[in-house]
């Protein structure tokens, strides 16, 4: 039998039998825990997972099944000697060699002639041997062949272990084979079993702590099951891997032009930087360091690559090139997408590529809140990546040759999860990734255990990398300080300069029919829910429909009206305003401006017929963000079925010239525009009025519809309620509309008005 040999490390256990001083096993008990002890459990767990047997738990005894299956085979004749119990052995365990058999023969009748001197009965003797033979063949059959080999089997033991169990991993361990029992609860109940400590030895570490709650052999079997689940996912992996940021010295611009060959000298790994720097050092030279530079990484002939203004959604071209399908499993979709990256001028790059998006995935899969993960939505920004990494492979990785590290330059930083993602995985290729957010008040949202950044406390006002002399734009002391005296002035005090914000949402108010005249010519950060949040004025504007006529005053009436038109007002005095078959060039397009869900805004400004080209880019895009929005919300019956949206799309593509001018004119925290829509008659509201109506809500107009007949009006056009009603008085017909625009009337005395100008 083999000697129990005291270890000097805990690598001794990983020895082969010919590495060890003399032929000898190893049986510890570990009853505390450490970061070493942990390291080692895992590796032992993965060699007994080899070469070796596992036990979770208790072993189980023999059931009905394994006994009368011995039975059948063995009889249940019993006796205690050497020469039976080998005999008995080569019957049952035909696999092992004669040294195996004698070892096991020898160390198993030694147990039971312990128990015999210790009192127990022939019969329990019998029930002994019976119970070690059947987990002979059922639970360590695997390993009974392979005793005392070179390679040395592993038995690894979770729990407080039983009389029984102890003398069977007593009998293998005597036989060649090491044994580890992991013991949560300590050593108490192994001592009552053998007090002196002689069939196994404790591990006496310092620094040894209990062992943490969730710690189990099903744990560490579920990561291995995992490691093992994912390394299938890489293929054949590439012979480097990143080491990224590791070896800077913190001077973003300095490292980045670091040569490669001075970065690092492992053949093993590629290194790489991965820096976001916001805000400048000095807002004066920021420019001309930047435009340096790129001139530096051009001139050392790196691939570079720099984008302004965000990545650019992919086209439809681009995404139908991915080659994908429905998934219901991570794994799934992990193993079908991967396939599309190709790269067959180097086979080596495009291997980095596969593991950095299968890693970039996993860390998606790893961060899903509650491990919920949303199929169609990782599925949509994988696309993505796909898409932009077949967009730039080429410039970043044309007549690519190790050790290359070419350079990606994103102005402005990431404007969502999915550009994150992009400039995620670039950052696990031989690429430089830099990030450059120069205005502060613009956050990128990208995350990134791997990601350096560099924080500056001066804001520079720059969107577009210089990369000529002409983009090089210097700002003046004096300028600088300019734009300093505006951010105290205008940020977070209630004041505003000029056209401060570019991008507005609207909140209808509700109000009492009496205090429309009060708000209808006050400025909008008076009123009540204005504010201001991330770039964006949120504005409370007016949506009525006025019924009746009060106590039947018609003078009164058509002059509580006529006080409500201002130079801002768009007036229309008759229904329908905008007539269903008038010609409206914009109808013949619509249909291909909206595709999968999507406003193609770049292709409606695009378009030749496009109307809007002339005003300011800001407005344009506004225009456009709060026609998507009509669509989306499904304002308007029949959108999305009927072909509704195209209508809506041809409408807002054709406003009348005075309603354009005054979206131009207005000034999102000042007086907003209105429009008044004045219904005498039983004529009908079209449903391009209603178009036109709830896209200006959206804009930003107040509108109030007058309606002395009490009818039914531009509502029964929306899906839902988004207009309040006031009910003023009896209703009356056939009323004809009077001139709006006299100015014989007496404005209101505004109070604002009375309190400054009494001192004048």
């Amino acid at each position: 039998m083999f000697k129990h040999m005291e270890i000097q490390s805990l690598q001794d256990f990983f020895q082969a039998m010919d590495e060890r001083k003399s032929a000898g096993v190893y049986f510890y008990r570990i009853n505390g825990y450490s970061r070493e002890v942990g390291e080692f459990i895992r590796a032992y767990y993965e060699a007994a997972r080899k070469c070796g047997v596992i036990i979770e738990g208790k072993l189980q005894n023999p059931d009905e099944k394994n006994l009368s299956y011995y039975n059948e085979m063995m009889g249940m004749i019993f006796e205690l000697s050497i020469e039976f119990i080998s005999v008995s052995l080569k019957k049952w365990l035909p696999r092992m060699n004669d040294h195996q058999r004698e070892n096991v023969a020898l160390s198993l009748y030694d147990s039971l002639f312990l128990l015999q001197k210790e009192g127990k009965t022939e019969y329990m003797l019998k029930n002994a041997y019976i119970k070690c033979m059947c987990w002979l063949y059922y639970r360590f059959e695997r390993i009974v062949n392979q005793l005392g080999e070179n390679t040395v089997p592993k038995i690894l033991y979770e729990g407080t272990i039983s009389q029984y169990e102890l003398m069977i991993l007593s009998i293998l361990s005597n036989a060649g084979c090491d044994a580890v029992l992991l013991q949560y609860s300590g050593d108490a109940g192994y001592l009552k079993l053998d007090p002196p400590s002689q069939r196994s030895r404790e591990l006496k570490l310092p620094g040894l702590q209990p062992f943490p709650p969730d710690f189990s052999l099903k744990q560490i079997r579920e990561e291995v099951q995992e490691a093992a689940s994912r390394q299938r996912f890489y293929g054949q992996l590439p012979k480097r891997q990143n080491c990224t940021n590791a070896w800077i010295t913190g001077d973003a611009f300095s490292d980045l032009k670091t040569p490669v060959a001075e970065r690092g000298q492992d053949p093993g790994l590629f290194y790489n930087c991965f820096c976001r720097i916001n805000g400048a050092e000095d807002k004066l030279t920021y420019p001309t360091q930047l435009y340096q530079f790129q001139l530096e990484l051009k001139h050392s002939g790196r691939k570079l690559v720099i984008i302004n203004g965000g990545l650019g959604r992919p086209s439809m071209e681009e995404i139908a090139a991915v080659k994908r399908n429905h998934y219901t499993r991570p794994d799934q979709l992990i193993l079908d997408l991967s396939s599309n990256i190709r790269y067959p001028a180097d086979v080596e790059l495009q291997r980095m590529m596969v593991r950095a998006f299968v890693d970039v995935l996993l860390l998606e899969i790893d961060d899903a809140q509650s491990g919920q993960v949303n199929l169609n939505k990782l599925t949509n920004r994988a696309v993505y990546l796909l898409c932009w990494l077949q967009r730039y492979q080429g410039r970043l990785f044309a007549d690519w040759k190790e050790p290359d590290v070419s350079c990606f330059i994103l102005m402005g930083g990431c404007r969502d999860e999915n550009e994150a993602l992009f400039v995620s995985f670039l950052a696990r290729l031989p690429v430089d990734v830099l990030l450059l957010c120069p205005r502060l008040e613009k956050a990128c949202c990208l995350q990134d255990r791997l990601l350096y950044e560099v924080n500056y406390g001066e804001s520079a006002e720059i969107s577009v990398f210089p990369e000529e002399n002409a983009d090089v734009l210097v700002g003046t002391a004096a300028y600088h300080a300019e734009r300093e005296l505006d951010t105290l002035m205008y940020q977070d005090s209630g004041i505003y300069r000029d056209r401060q914000y570019e991008r507005a949402n609207t909140v209808i108010l509700q109000t009492m029919y009496e205090e429309i005249g009060i708000l209808w010519n006050e400025e909008v950060k008076y009123r009540p829910s204005f504010c201001t949040q991330e770039d964006a004025v949120h504005i409370p504007v007016i949506f009525a429909k006025v019924s009746g006529v009060k106590d039947g005053q018609i003078a009164q009436y058509w002059r509580s009206i006529r006080e409500l038109v201002t130079e801002d007002t768009f007036v229309i005095r008759a229904a329908p305003y905008l007539d269903p078959t008038a010609s409206n060039p914009m109808r013949t397009y619509a249909a291909g401006f909206y595709k999968n869900g999507r406003l193609l805004k770049d292709k409606i400004k695009a378009h030749p017929s496009y109307p809007y080209g002339y005003l300011r880019e800001e407005i344009q895009d506004y225009i456009l963000e709060k026609l998507k929005l009509v669509i989306d919300q499904k304002v308007i019956k029949g959108t999305f079925e009927n072909g509704t949206e195209y209508l809506i799309i041809a409408t807002v593509l054709n406003l009348p010239k005075e309603i354009v001018r005054l979206i131009q004119k207005f000034d999102f925290t000042k007086k907003n525009p209105k429009l008044l829509y004045i219904h005498t008659t039983e004529a009908v509201i079209s449903l391009e009025d209603a178009i036109l109506a709830a896209f200006l809500n959206r804009v930003g107009f107040d509108i109030v519809f007058f309606v002395p007949t009490g009818y039914q009006n531009v509502e029964k056009h929306f899906n839902r309620k988004i207009m309040e009603e006031h009910q003023i008085g009896e209703y009356l017909y056939d009323l004809r509309v009077p001139s709006l625009e006299s100015t014989s009337f007496k404005a209101r005395t505004k109070w604002r008005d009375l309190i400054f100008k009494r001192g004048k």
